[in-house]
């Protein structure tokens, strides 16, 4: 399979395309996130990965708003550990690196390493992998670069420091999008439970949102997740985007469906599949 995804190679979303699909899918690198999802709109891919949530910086916004634009089914989810790395080209020692290049969420989920080692200067740059591609092609006087080991392998850098990030409890969710009417990729078999995710709007009346939630604890469905986003063209209106454990077929989810569907303005299943283990 071919799988588009955000950065370079190497870049954590290459990882989660690994842990989703094994090593026989083939990644395929792309700038920015909406050029992701407009090579699975053309076909130019079978799939796409993209981070949903990050457990230290959040939800990924743009992601959210690209679901509800683009008709896609998630399939799959997978939660990559965060592994942060310094690294640099091979020969360099750690006391020659004098600044340090990643993504601006990479760096600040090292700050205690900065802190530790005030002579080493900070710069942003647009990948955590492409930090590393860069130091190793353009090898600039005391550069290193904050990434994932697999970016190490894939450049043939070298890793000064493992594991510098702030907080150990750092892991990103990861979707796996294909084609609308694409199938899950778990099976009922399985061992960890199903997820629906999905979107909807209400009319801005008291008690709105609470009747919209209600068609889901009348029947007893736990909601692991609830995120709003500006609902454009209508100012401080909102789309509320979910996570419910269920799968979209149980009987139970279907009556929530039914119901979530009559008191809401607008209402979208973005897809069932396994939960992430």
């Amino acid at each position: 399979m071919r799988v588009a995804f955000q950065g370079e190679l190497g870049a954590f979303s290459q990882q989660a395309i690994q842990q989703l699909l094994g090593a026989k899918a083939r990644p395929v690198p792309q700038a920015r996130f909406d050029q992701v999802f407009a090579a699975l709109d053309k076909g130019s891919v079978d799939a796409a990965a993209i981070p949903i949530e990050n457990t230290l910086h959040g939800s990924i916004h743009e992601n959210y708003d690209l679901l509800l634009k683009y008709d896609f089914a998630i399939t799959a989810e997978a939660n990559v550990r965060i592994v942060h790395n310094l690294i640099a080209p091979p020969g360099m020692s750690f006391a020659q690196v004098r600044k340090v290049y990643s993504h601006p969420v990479a760096i600040n989920q090292c700050l205690e390493f900065f802190a530790r080692h005030k002579r080493i200067e900070r710069e942003p740059f647009y990948d955590t992998a492409g930090s590393v591609k860069m130091i190793m092609e353009q090898r600039p006087p005391g550069g290193a670069a904050i990434a994932s080991e697999l970016a190490a392998k894939v450049y043939k850098a070298r890793i000064l420091k493992r594991g510098i990030e702030d907080d150990p409890q750092n892991y990103t969710r990861f979707f796996l999008l294909e084609p609308a009417g694409s199938k899950p990729r778990g099976n009922r078999k399985g061992q960890s439970p199903w997820k629906t995710s999905l979107v909807f709007s209400t009319k801005n009346f008291p008690g709105a949102l609470f009747r919209a939630l209600s068609a889901l604890a009348l029947r007893d469905l736990n909601l692991v997740k609830i995120e709003s986003r500006p609902l454009r063209g209508k100012p401080w209106e909102y789309l509320f985007y979910l996570d419910l454990l269920g799968r979209r077929d149980d009987e139970a989810v279907k009556n929530a469906l039914a119901h979530l569907g009559e008191v809401a303005d607008f209402l979208r299943v973005l897809g069932s599949y396994r939960a992430a283990v």
